[in-house]
């Protein structure tokens, strides 16, 4: 006998063995209609007692060269998957939908945060080349990370019945080797960032007025005083360096498991905590882009070109564009020949 012919023989033997022991199963859980049994429906619902007593009776051959694995079923599967389907999806949608909602309802009540002084047509350097270079590397990343990761856990919902099943298993296939290569180049930007910026992110009292003020962001003509980041873009710095890192660790555990000898059980809790983690990531992400973006005028210059206006920066980084101002005698705008020698700090 081959080995194809070895290989349909274990799947007949292991189909017809399936069958005999359905009807072992213990009647809790079925359920019974008409005087016979029915196994429950597939859904939401968690059927971890009848998977249970499937792994009880039916055993199999792996090729995988791990005894647990030669567990043909295993209950925490059904459990992980009511988890990942219940609560992971439907909290996690709330949350991304939740915070575009607040923020629609925020824009309408505050609309764009001027710059209240005006254009003086000067600007100032704000961050060098090798800055915007990492913080587009880590954003474009995160945003191919974020669109692929949903559509694993939202897609078949919203895409597949449109697109059908054969054009979505493609795009999501593809997806999947676009985060995982991405993923490798997200973690590459996040490590230079941390360098880059971490001693400018240090907590420190200024950012306790910052905070008690609301960053002047409720009111107009208030403007707390801040270095070159203030006490909201320390949260989301935090947020994108722990968070990015735990989503790295875990990407990685996800990607080379037998690397880190990991089990089913490990495999699933992780892809968990990955999901949890990038929805609550994401939502972050997406208050970050509207602030950087439509929430804030001249806001986006910053990481664009690289400039800000003067008043800008006098507005919401005061004691950044002081200590400028102190180290060159005055305001540095783009017309003074000292400008392009004043570092990006």
């Amino acid at each position: 006998m081959n080995s194809v012919q070895a290989s349909w023989c274990q799947v007949l033997f292991f189909l017809i063995t399936l069958s005999l022991g359905w009807h072992l199963l213990p009647s809790s859980g079925l359920a019974q209609e008409d005087g016979q049994l029915h196994p429950p429906s597939i859904g939401q619902d968690n059927n971890a007692e009848m998977w249970r007593a499937v792994r009880r009776g039916i055993q199999g051959k792996v090729s995988i060269p791990d005894k647990k694995a030669g567990i043909l079923v295993q209950s925490e599967g059904e459990e992980w998957r009511s988890i990942r389907n219940g609560p992971i999806s439907n909290y996690g949608a709330w949350l991304i939908l939740g915070t575009i909602a607040l923020l629609a309802l925020f824009f309408a009540a505050r609309g764009r945060i001027r710059i209240e002084s005006g254009r003086t047509g000067k600007t100032v350097l704000r961050f060098a080349s090798l800055e915007r270079f990492t913080h587009w590397t880590v954003a474009v990343s995160f945003i191919l990370l974020a669109l692929t990761g949903l559509n694993l856990l939202y897609g078949r919902y919203i895409f597949k019945p449109w697109m059908g099943a054969d054009s979505f298993a493609m795009v999501t296939l593809a997806g999947k080797y676009v985060h995982n290569y991405i993923g490798l180049l997200f973690i590459v930007g996040l490590i230079i960032m941390f360098l880059l910026w971490i001693r400018h992110n240090l907590p420190t009292q200024t950012d306790l007025v910052w905070l008690a003020k609301g960053g002047g962001m409720f009111k107009r003509g208030v403007h707390p005083p801040a270095r070159k980041f203030n006490a909201g873009q320390k949260i989301v710095f935090a947020a994108v360096i722990i968070g990015g890192a735990l989503l790295s660790y875990s990407g990685l555990s996800l990607m080379f498991p037998f690397a880190a000898e990991a089990t089913v059980q490990d495999m699933q809790q992780t892809q968990m905590l990955h999901a949890i983690g990038a929805l609550a990531l994401t939502a972050v992400i997406i208050a970050h882009i509207y602030i950087g973006t439509v929430g804030m005028e001249g806001a986006i210059d910053a990481m664009w070109s690289g400039r800000v206006e003067e008043n800008w920066a006098r507005e919401h980084h005061s004691l950044w564009f002081q200590e400028l101002s102190d180290q060159a005698g005055d305001p540095i705008s783009e017309n003074d020949p000292k400008a392009g020698r004043v570092p990006a700090e």
